[in-house]
Parts: C-alpha cells; structure tokens; sequence
C-alpha cells in the first residue's frame, strides 16, 4: 500500500482542495474552554457558555464573511451549539459554503527524558471521537504538535515523536473521513536569528513528510499549518519580503506537491504582520505548487473581541471589524492586499510566551 485508498478517498481529496481554494482561508475558532477564558478576561467578559456561544455566533453571522473563509475549526463545544434562534452553527456553516471543523488533541504533556519538550496527547481514543465528529457534520480536523528552539532544541526525539505522532493522528482522520491538518507548530519564543528557524523548520517538515509517509497517509487529503520562517521573538524583525523568501524556500525543499494548501499559522504575529507576510509569500514569484492562506485564530479575532466587549450593542460594529480582517486576509492569499486594515489595533503583537491552547 502507497497510501490510504479508503472508502473516503475521493472526498478528503475533494474536500482538502476545497479549503484550498485561493481567496479563501480557515478561521481556527477552537479555543478550549481555558484558552477562550483568558481572551474574555482580557475585555472583562465572563467565561462561561452563553458568551462563549455568543461571540462564535457573531463570528459564524458576520454578513459576507464566509466569502472569504473555506472552512472553520471548532472546538468540541461549538460543533454541538446553535444560533439564539436556534439554527446548528454546522448548517450555518454548510449554508454559507464552509466546511467545519475540528480540534481533536488533548492538549501537550512533557516528553519524557527531554528538557521540557513536549508530545500531544489524543491518539487513544482517536477513531471514535473522529467518526462520532464526522456524524456531526465535521469534515476535516486539527492536531497541535509543538516545538520550541533554543541552542539545544529541538532535540531529535521530539522532532520524531511529534512527526509520528502527527502521522498517527492524520492516517486515523482518514480512515473516518476526516481531512487532517498537520500542524507542527515550532514557537517563535527565543532570541535566534531567521537562519536558525529555516533550518529548524526545514528539519522537522522533513521528519513530518517522512512520517506521513511512512503510515500511508494520502497527502492529496491533507493541509499543512506551519508556522512562518522567522526570526525569534527577542530577535530583531524583518521585511516581510524576506521572511516571504525564506518561508517559500523552506516549503519547496519539504512539502510534497500532492499537498494541495499549506495554511500558516499565525504564531502571535500581529494581525496586520501576519497579513502582510502572507502577502509577500503570494507575491513572490517563485514555484508554488499549493495554495498558500491562512489558518488564523487570535490573528483574525482579537480586534473583533476589542470591538465587541461583550456587548449586545457593539455586535455590528465587531462584525465589521472581523469582515475586515477575513476580507485583508482572503487578499493576501492572492498577494492583492495594500494594508491598513483595522488601524492600530491590528498593528498590536499578539505574542504569548510558550502559548498554549
């Protein structure tokens, strides 16, 4: 066997090119219930589930917006909850032409024998959760893996451990139905240089394609969520035309081209950084042979969450703020964007030391 030729074959390919589409890209709307917590204490707003459903129903019904998005991640909550007026946000979604999603690790837990890396956990009881998800309307799924730099890291067992376990989670997506995405998110926390993170990343996708290889995942049926080639976030920044060519160059030396799109993270850049990034790499005139977009959480809602604080009232004014983003962003996967969208709160840095969903 080469790769997964299931029952579902035909459709993850199908599906997978969907959320690829250029002028389109993924809002990751699946902060665990912890995560979601601390944005909601940063605008004083309580967490607890009817907020927590509120916000996703002012993101899900932002008129216009899904004409920017191909798919959306949900946390395990959300895929169950409805509209106050009482519509399965899974058929807002199926009705606007966005595919659902879902997160479905466990969240990371040290590695063994390592100096505090990490390895996801979520494999045991994978292939239930995943046919119960795809029952519920979920078509493609999500699984964290990080990494971190420093003068000794990341050490080749976590590089390892993570790209099998990626592969793991991703062969059993397939077999239920569901498209993965393999996100081996390398931090950005550190004082290394651009060179440093390229090699690092080159590293690690290797091990990654490596890994999916190995357990015949059918890469036409998968999404890549990288992170962007940069410096570390206590080194000195650069254009986003060089961080476009080094990113570029790093994917065409380790992603097959039978991956149809490669959907970056935002990292903690800024909103208008991760933008602008984005833009430069479409931009660039180089070989492409998958679509490059987005696959934004804090990147494409922390403005949103400023503008709306929690208030009834501030909801059109919020939605706004969020079709702007989801409008910038949707051009820069065609490297159409000029800047400039939602002012200076876009421009503020979204970093979170050894951030954690």
């Amino acid at each position: 066997m080469t790769a997964y030729r299931g029952k579902y074959a035909d459709e993850l390919i199908t599906n997978a090119a969907y959320i690829a589409t250029p002028g389109k890209g993924i809002l990751a709307a699946d902060e665990s219930t912890g995560t979601i917590g601390k944005r909601f204490a940063g605008i004083n707003v309580e967490n607890v589930e009817t907020n927590r459903r509120a916000l996703r129903e002012l993101l899900f019904t932002t008129p216009g917006a899904f004409q920017y998005l191909s798919g959306v991640i949900l946390f395990e909550e959300t895929l169950y909850q409805k509209t106050a007026a009482g519509k399965p946000f899974v058929e807002v979604m199926k009705e606007g032409g966005v595919l659902p999603g879902i997160k479905v690790d466990k969240g990371v837990v040290e590695l063994a024998g390592t100096n505090g890396e990490t390895t996801t956990q979520g494999l045991d009881d994978l292939g239930k959760r995943c046919a119960q998800y795809y029952s519920a309307g979920a078509r493609f799924a999500k699984w964290r893996a990080v990494l971190k730099i420093s003068s000794t890291e990341p050490s080749a067992l976590s590089i390892l451990e993570n790209a099998n376990g990626l592969a793991r989670y991703a062969i059993i997506c397939q077999e239920n139905g569901l498209v993965p995405i393999v996100e081996p998110e390398i931090l950005v926390d550190g004082s290394h240089d651009i060179d440093r993170c390229a090699e690092v990343t080159e590293r690690v996708l290797a091990a990654c394609y490596k890994s999916l290889n190995d357990h015949h995942v059918l890469l036409e049926g998968t999404l890549l969520k990288p992170n962007m080639v940069t410096p570390g976030s206590d080194s000195k920044k650069v254009a986003p035309e060089v961080i476009a060519e080094y990113t570029v160059r790093t994917l065409q030396r380790t992603v097959p081209p039978a991956v149809p799109g490669i959907m970056f993270l935002s990292g903690g850049q800024s909103e208008e950084e991760a933008t602008l990034n984005l833009n430069a790499m479409n931009k660039l005139q180089t070989k492409k042979p998958w679509t490059l977009s987005f696959s934004y959480g804090r990147a494409l809602q922390s403005s949103t969450l400023k503008a709306w604080q929690g208030k009834e009232e501030n909801v059109g004014k919020a939605q706004e703020v969020f079709l702007a983003r989801a409008k910038g962003n949707s051009e820069a996967t065609l490297g159409k964007y000029v800047g400039g969208a939602g002012g200076a709160d876009a421009a503020e840095s979204l970093h979170v030391k050894d951030y954690k969903y």
